[in-house]
């Protein structure tokens, strides 16, 4: 239940709380001692007062139909939760106001609006009945009043200061007004004035239970003067922002009498003096000729605007932007290539081919030192530190280094900035970024160059196709300058975890250069060199307090983190930091330090989260050993077949997409084309199915290098032939019984070893990726290289 806003408007008044209500002079009847109850959500209702209802809840409408069929009497009484749609009685406060429905009306949407007349105060003593609605005995209480002169006083003081309030709030409607004027009776006057009065509902229901009409006026006069205070302060704030706006135009006229008094004595003008810094910096920061024409051009045009207008600001704005870029301002290179080369080294463990190509640019640049800076762009999983890199590179450059986050971003004017007619425009992050470093050949790292989007705003990609385009951004032109600018002094890194969001046209600008998984052996020397000394440091701790055993690190890493990079193992040692560092904390200063054992990981960090696949010793036909890629490194895959009668169909599971689907049916296809050369026993296909699933059926499965496997499983299958349990293969299968070359061969040879596979078979043509691997990795497996399918089933099929 609560109070519409309009309905019954030319006979009620609206109070400053935004309720209509009006003064009712209408005796009250005999009212029954059991009234129906109906709870009201935004309102309370006063004893003389008329308000509009507004009932939307089927109970509540049941009860007005009843009331309105009957003797027309009810209780109003304001709920505790307004939220409810039903209150039950612990929901409704305990005194309301009885009150009669004067006019009802029904409306298309299934609610109806009331018009009722507050009668008296009632307290609810007990509820008779709670279906189909609330029905209570209530006890009528009367004013409690006196003749006396301290009623009167308290009387006149209120309607003293309700008048103030009402000569200063336009909003109280004249009815209100002209009652309380004409209102003697010091109960009903208090009552008014609540009804009227801008109080919280919590206020208004107080002064409802309050009988007696001294100590309700006693309660009501506080909260008139703190509304007389706030309506005071409404109507001086309203006078002073009036009086600000002809102040403005004053003081217009005033200053430009200045300025002739201060031109008629010789003085200097200060919009002068500004205009004669703003020509010396022009001359003094050595501005190419274009920029130093339009610079110019600009402060004799600004000389000629008045500073009270905004122009003025717009003008001075394009000013301080163009004399402050760094057109000339350059850091000198380092190039030493071995500090270079040492602190690459020391800032990232691994990353060869990286590092190796940003030295080979530090000895073209001291060779040629006039040289454009590359488009590099670093892509790999997340966390295996492209974006740290690139600050490495900067320090090892000795240039500044800016790193703009691209994630996200979806207006261009992003990169090229807003153009001057728009209110608060400004140049791109670009040109922001070189001002800020005061250098105009930083490194400049755009992070997460695959999460641009685009919108109605413009694509940011299309703009960095100009930045990023080291042919053309000698003459990048921002929005906001409108003057080209240089930048192909500028190292530009992009960093991305994928390239196929990326668009077209800029990929082919850039220089990609793919950062791999970190193997478990780079994990490891990561976590001693790096991790572990940064956690200890970070969290108050030296060394000699907390130790790392290496197999603590290792059982970390293959139990507690499932990665490419090292961000949650670095978060998995902070957690141990943590627990070393509250053991020191509160035993003191240990004699010994405190050691993180390998056993104690699950009382630390509780049970292993991750679980590996490792080989296992095959039983039966059907059963092979694939490896797969993921973004988080290699795994192994089981790849399982079965045979059952049937109508000679092909069965797929294991939440498999289309490619690796496809590469299925190539496989079977291939098989049964060379029954008679493989030997294969397929008389009875037609009334056999064969089903082949891939176990882990909740995580998604595609690509194409699990042909391979797929074959050697159906072949398993129909020869009845195991294979080999310490034999992991890859590649994708042609219908001709090729294999062909895939990718991830690093990452999936590391997971064949960390798994107990013996052997590996390889595509022929994957042979050139095996340099990637580490060398003792390599040691540890045989790997075999094949062309055709007819190749590896001698080597992966055991005897009959």
């Amino acid at each position: 239940m609560s109070s519409p806003d309009t309905e019954f408007i030319s006979i009620l008044g609206t109070t400053t709380g935004g309720a209509e209500v009006a003064v009712s002079k209408s005796p009250a009847k005999s009212l029954p001692e059991i009234l129906p109850v109906l709870g009201l959500s935004d309102i309370v209702v006063f004893p003389g007062m008329i308000a509009p209802l507004l009932v939307d809840s089927s109970q509540s409408i049941r009860l007005i139909d009843d009331v309105v069929a009957g003797d027309r009497f009810l209780c109003l009484v304001l709920q505790r939760r307004p939220e409810v749609q039903n209150p039950l009685p612990e929901d409704l406060w305990s005194h309301g106001c009885a009150a009669r429905v004067s006019k009802m009306l029904k409306y298309p949407d299934n609610t109806v609006r009331v018009l009722v007349e507050g009668l008296r105060r009632v307290e609810l003593k007990k509820f008779e009945s709670r279906e189909p609605y609330l029905r209570a005995r209530v006890e009528m209480l009367r004013d409690a009043t006196e003749d006396s002169v301290e009623l009167t006083a308290l009387a006149r003081n209120a309607q003293q200061q309700f008048q103030e309030i009402i000569n200063q709030s336009p909003t109280l409607a004249e009815q209100v007004k002209v009652a309380a004027l004409n209102t003697e009776n010091p109960g009903k006057l208090a009552d008014l004035i609540a009804a009227n009065l801008n109080l919280s509902l919590e206020e208004r229901q107080h002064l409802l239970e309050i009988s007696s009409v001294k100590d309700r006026l006693t309660r009501l006069l506080p909260l008139l003067g703190r509304e007389l205070e706030v309506v005071t302060l409404g109507s001086k704030i309203q006078n002073e922002v009036a009086s600000a706006m002809s102040k403005n135009q004053r003081d217009f006229f005033l200053r430009e009498q200045l300025r002739v008094i201060q031109r008629e004595l010789g003085e200097g003008d200060p919009a002068a003096s500004e205009i004669n810094t703003l020509r010396d910096q022009i001359e003094k920061n050595h501005l190419p000729p274009e920029a130093h024409k339009t610079a110019l051009k600009e402060l004799e045009r600004l000389h000629q605007i008045n500073p009270s207008v905004a122009e003025y600001t717009v003008s001075r704005n394009y000013l301080d932007w163009l004399i402050n870029l760094p057109w000339s301002k350059s850091t000198e290179d380092k190039l030493d290539l071995e500090v270079a080369a040492r602190i690459l080294d020391e800032q990232h463990f691994g990353l060869t081919k990286v590092k190796d190509r940003l030295i080979e640019f530090l000895a073209v640049i001291k060779l040629k030192q006039k040289l454009k800076g590359p488009i590099l762009c670093l892509v790999g999983p997340p966390g295996v530190g492209k974006t740290s890199l690139g600050r490495s590179v900067a320090e090892a450059l000795g240039r500044k280094f800016i790193r703009i986050a691209l994630g996200g971003i979806r207006d261009e004017a992003e990169i090229r900035g807003h153009r001057r007619t728009y209110v608060g425009a400004m140049p791109g992050r670009i040109l922001q970024s070189l001002r800020r470093v005061e250098s105009n050949n930083p490194v400049i790292l755009l992070d997460e160059i695959d999460k641009v989007g685009s919108d109605f705003r413009g694509d940011p990609a299309s703009a960095l196709l100009e930045v990023l385009d080291p042919q053309q951004n000698s003459t990048f032109t921002d929005h906001f300058l409108d003057l080209p600018f240089d930048l192909s002094r500028i190292l530009f890194i992009t960093t991305a975890n994928w390239l196929d969001p990326i668009h077209p046209a800029l990929r082919d600008r850039l220089e990609v250069i793919e950062l791999p998984s970190y193997t478990a052996a780079e994990k490891l020397q990561i976590a001693k060199r790096f991790l572990v000394p940064r956690q200890i440091e970070e969290h108050g701790l030296k060394s000699k307090l907390v130790k790392f055993p290496d197999a603590t690190l290792r059982r970390l890493i293959q139990d507690y983190t499932r990665e490419a990079g090292v961000r949650q193992l670095e978060r998995e040692i902070a957690a141990l930091t943590r627990k070393a560092a509250r053991k020191i904390a509160a035993k003191g200063q240990p004699a010994n330090p405190v050691v993180i054992t390998p056993d104690a990981l699950p009382d630390f960090l509780g049970a292993i989260k991750f679980v590996s696949e490792v080989a296992e010793d095959f039983t039966e036909a059907g059963i092979a050993i694939g490896l797969a890629w993921t973004p988080v490194g290699g795994e192994i895959l089981f790849i399982e077949a079965t045979r059952m009668s049937g109508k000679g169909n092909l069965l797929l599971t294991g939440s498999l997409g289309e490619v690796m689907k496809e590469s299925a049916q190539t496989a079977l296809s291939y098989l049964r084309s060379q029954a008679k050369a493989l030997n294969l026993e397929l008389a009875d296909y037609e009334k056999r199915d064969i089903h082949v699933h891939v176990p882990a059926g909740a995580t998604p499965k595609d690509g194409p290098s699990a042909g391979l496997t797929i074959a050697v499983a159906l072949a398993s299958l129909l020869l009845n032939r195991r294979v080999r349990s310490d034999v992991a293969l890859t590649g994708e299968i042609s219908l001709r019984g090729r294999v062909l070359p895939v990718g991830g061969i690093k990452e999936k040879i590391l997971a064949a070893a960390r798994t107990g596979i013996k052997q590996v078979v390889l595509p022929e043509q994957n042979r050139k990726d095996i340099e990637d691997v580490p060398a003792e990795v390599r040691q540890k497996l045989k790997i075999h290289f094949v062309r055709q399918l007819a190749e590896v089933l001698p080597l992966v099929l055991r005897a009959k």
